[in-house]
Parts: C-alpha cells; structure tokens; sequence
C-alpha cells in the first residue's frame, strides 16, 4: 500500500495502475485507514487491522459520502475495538439486530389492534368451534351493516372502539376505562373481557407483540372485572305443571322452529349443538344422535321416538336437520320464539339454554342417574368413578333416556309413539 496524509485532491486523483484490479492509499495520520480504487474506477474508505494475528478488512464508505475526517473518526472507532480484542464485524451485526429491533418495536406498537386480532381470529379457526369463532367476528365488528331483520344498521360490537388503536395503547388503564364505558351491558362486556384476556395471552407469544405490551395482561385487570360485575346464576327452567301449555303452543309454531325446540328439551343438547345436527349425524337404522361435542369432540346419545318422529317430518331441503326456507343453513336461533310460546303459554320466559336446563331438572322426577344425565347432556365427568369406571353402552344410555322422554310427554299429554326400526321409512297411512 502507498502510505500518504489523505487529502481531497489525493483521494481524487489516486487511481488503479494498471494490471491490478485494487490499489490501496494508506493514510499516514490514521494508520488503520486507507482509500481503495478498483480497476473500475469504484472508490472507498476501508480499515484493516490485525485481531488474533489474523488481517481483517472493512469499508467505511464511498468518498462521496464520507469526508475524510468522518472517515478517520469511523476507522478510530473500529481500531479501538480492535484493541480491546473486539471483532468490529460483529459489533456491526449486533448493532444490525438492535437496529432491526427497535424497527420492529416501531412497527409493532403502532400495528392497529384490530388487524392482530383478526390475524389471531384467523389462526385458531380450525381448534375453535363456529360459533366461538362468530362471537370473536361480532364482538369485534365495525357495525354499520344494514340489518338481517327491522331497519336500520348494525353498532359496533363492545371491543371495536378498543382495538381500532395502535396495539401498544392497550394498557391497563385503556382496558379499566373500556368496562366502565359497557358497564350498561355487562353480559356482552365480560364475554369481550374473556376473550380480550385471551387474545392478550395469545400476543404474549409472539415476540414482536410481547415487547409492546405490559408486563402482566391489561385484561386481568381488577377494577375492570369488578366494573363489570359477577354474572348471576340463571335458573328458567320449565315445571312439571308448565309442560302441557308449553307443548300445545309449541307444536303451533313454524314445523322446523316447533321440531327445534322439542328436540332441545328431550335430548338436553346445548342450542348451537341441535342447530348445528345434520343428516348424517342422524342415525335411523340404529336410532343414535352424534352431537358434536365442545368438551369431548362428539358424543353419540339415543335417538329416544318422539324425536325420531320429528326428526323423520322434517323435509330435506340441504344437509342441515334443521334447515332454513331461504338459505342452504340452519335456521337462525329462534329466541323470539321461543319467547312468544311462554307468553301464549303464559307461563314465565324460558331460554334456548333454559330447556337444556328443563331436561336436567325434569330427568330427576324418574331418578335417572346423574352420571347418565350428565353423559346425555355432555357434561364432565365429575368424579373418578365417572372418568375411569363408567362406560355406558348406548342401550344403557336408551333405558333411561327413553324413560325421560316418556314421562316428560306424558305430563304433556302426549302419547309416546313406539320405537320404530327406522321412522324415516314411509309408511302407509290409511
């Protein structure tokens, strides 16, 4: 290398003899700095030192952007990690990684809370059940929508104004000052509190959204939960003397709606699960439902006569059991029906959920055992003799819930139709 005090006529007028493909001009004020030309023409500040008895060779940067005391600064910089045994290349990568940390902090905390929680919605969709995934769409709506029924648009659901912000604004005063803002809708406001705790938790795995957010989750927050309030116990359920008026103005209804809700209070399925039955769930050469399940996946229970006659009336229109007129899908919840029976029944209002309740309560008037109420309804196992020496044939399962279904009519006074071999099979009528 040529060794000579860098000035800018020198770095300007040095050039690559030729025959080389390199040339170096070494300054002599900073020993570790020279100027490279290539053969080209291409021009840069390098530094080269010895780590470890071994040469290593850096660039600073092209004249044009670099002055020469700048570049004399940067290559005193690099000497001096040199000298205290220091590889400058991974100082540079560890500054690299910082860099692109902070960047991705940057964008992190200021990516919308709305687009990570669709992105979450989309990821655990498949381990979610349809209707859990349809609470996070509908409670994290913008509204705005032209309603399905009345006129008039949607609102927004409780967590849209919470999570249109940057993701790093959901503090825990954010989260504390959102519940007192839905205290008026308490039930709506701790279902999005749940499911805002679990999205939180959900983003604590991901190292890009963990360093944005608070030590401990916003969503546990006491003042919210207390906010919010402590959900009553509910406790509608249908009498023994309520049967008969409820049952006569029942069967008065819409036939699929009038099937729906009977086929709740006989079997004690949960709402979405009898909404959610089809064709080939239905089981009528061996009279079996299999009801998809959210504790255990799914569980097949009897298919007790009178439902089988329901069930077998009803007309085919898609794969749904229960299926809409104007849709290829079940028809939607029909709450404001089952709310119209109770006052034509007049008898106290009772919820989709409350006859689920009805059939636990009404099951012990013929002494069923818990543990095969507990089976037919799809509850837990709720000791150890349940979870690991109880295994119920499904005649077993029949016995009792035929009886259910038998005293539950005859109450009604209604006559239990026999069991048949298979009810969907015409039959001549005369």
């Amino acid at each position: 290398m040529t060794r000579a005090r860098l000035t800018a006529g020198r770095v300007q007028s040095f050039t690559c003899p030729e025959g080389k493909e390199q040339a170096f001009l070494r300054d002599s004020e900073v020993p570790g700095l020279a100027l490279r030309v290539t053969a080209a023409g291409n021009r840069a500040y390098v530094f080269e030192g010895k780590l470890n008895r071994r040469t290593l060779r850096l660039t600073i940067g092209s004249p044009a952007h670099w002055t020469i005391e700048t570049a004399r600064a940067r290559a005193r910089e690099l000497a001096s990690l040199v000298d205290r045994g220091l590889d400058p290349r991974a100082e540079l990568e560890k500054q690299r990684q910082e860099a692109e940390a902070a960047r991705t902090r940057r964008e992190a905390a200021e990516v919308c809370a709305l687009e990570v929680w669709h992105a979450y919605c989309h990821e655990r969709r498949d381990v979610w059940g349809e209707r859990h995934y349809l609470d996070h769409l509908r409670i994290a709506a913008p509204g705005g929508e032209p309603r399905k029924k009345g006129e008039g648009v949607t609102q927004p659901g409780p967590l849209y104004a919470l999570l249109n912000q940057p993701l790093a604004s959901l503090t825990t005063e954010a989260v504390e000052a959102w519940a007192a803002r839905n205290a008026h809708r308490p039930t709506q406001a701790r279902l999005g509190l749940r499911l805002l705790k679990a999205f939180l938790n959900w983003c604590r795995t991901r190292p890009d959204f963990a360093q944005v957010l608070p030590a401990e989750n916003p969503a546990h927050s006491r003042k919210a939960r207390e906010t919010l309030g402590t959900p009553k116990a509910k406790n509608d359920c249908l009498q023994r003397e309520q049967l008969q008026p409820w049952f006569e103005k029942v069967r008065q209804q819409h036939p699929t709606v009038a099937a729906y809700l009977q086929t709740l209070l006989l079997t004690g399925a949960r709402p979405g699960e009898v909404l959610a039955l089809t064709w080939d769930a239905v089981d009528f050469q061996w009279l079996t439902l299999t009801i998809r399940d959210k504790v255990e996946g799914e569980r097949v229970i009897p298919l007790t006569p009178y439902v089988a006659r329901l069930l077998a009336a009803l007309p085919r229109r898609n794969e749904w059991v229960f299926a809409s007129d104007k849709a290829s899908a079940p028809i939607n919840r029909p709450g404001h029906a089952v709310e119209r029976v109770c006052r034509l029944a007049g008898i106290p209002h009772v919820s989709l959920h409350g006859l689920r309740r009805s059939f636990g309560t009404l099951s012990e008037w013929v002494e069923a055992p818990v543990g095969v109420v507990a089976q037919l309804m799809g509850h837990r196992p709720s000791a150890t003799a349940e979870r690991h020496y109880r295994a119920r044939p499904i005649d077993l399962l029949r016995k009792w819930h035929t009886g259910i279904e038998g005293w539950i009519l005859e109450q009604a006074g209604i006559e239990q139709p026999p069991a048949e071999a298979n009810p969907a099979k015409l039959r001549v009528v005369r």
